[in-house]
């Protein structure tokens, strides 16, 4: 993280009474955070520098907070508005092709796929590390516009509505964007599954 950044955030997290709270907050935080932003950033440069940003926008704005929701549901909200603000910077949530990345249909509409002699169940693939690592390297191959969706929704928690609100998209665009996504990344991660069912 610069050194200009710290300061700032040190600088704006004084001016909060409590202290100890202000120490607790970031200490007990802080990690989770940063997943969260390089999760959607892929960057754990910037993701640093946007949870700096976060707990600033959290320590100024904790007289508003006053307990009225829980403390992580608050941050998390921050870290993701932080996060898309970064990406709105870098210009990466405009929409982009993702055409490429989808399944291929014959001419009477069947998907064209290799034959499965057998399919994975969900818990034997969410235990499977290796498949772990390769499903969210799948993900990152994903266009932005379409990842963020899939990230928010499934990953995260969000449900249609606030990603729409988040992504300041209407809720049918987060809809199709989102199967679009999942469709993408049905196709990145069938043959790593396919091989480990044939082995």
């Amino acid at each position: 993280m610069k050194t200009s950044k710290k300061q700032h955030f040190y600088k704006h997290s004084q001016k909060h009474p409590d202290a100890t709270f202000k120490e607790a907050m970031v200490r007990n935080n802080i990690g989770w955070m940063i997943i969260v932003a390089d999760r959607i950033l892929c960057d754990r440069s910037l993701a640093e520098d946007v949870v700096q940003d976060a707990f600033i926008s959290a320590l100024n704005g904790l007289d508003k907070f006053q307990n009225r929701s829980n403390l992580k549901t608050w941050l998390h909200r921050i870290t993701v508005n932080a996060t898309l603000m970064k990406l709105r910077k870098l210009k990466r949530l405009a929409e982009q092709p993702i055409d490429e990345y989808l399944p291929e249909f014959d001419r009477n509409e069947c998907r064209i796929e290799a034959v499965w002699q057998a399919i994975p169940g969900t818990e034997e693939i969410v235990a499977n590390e290796q498949h772990r690592t390769q499903i969210h390297a799948a993900i990152k191959q994903l266009p932005d516009a379409y990842r963020i969706v899939l990230l928010l929704r499934d990953i995260e928690g969000y449900d249609t509505g606030e990603v729409a609100q988040l992504l300041d998209i209407s809720e049918s665009n987060v809809k199709v964007r989102l199967h679009r996504a999942r469709s993408a990344l049905k196709k990145l991660i069938e043959p790593v599954l396919r091989d480990e069912v044939l082995r």
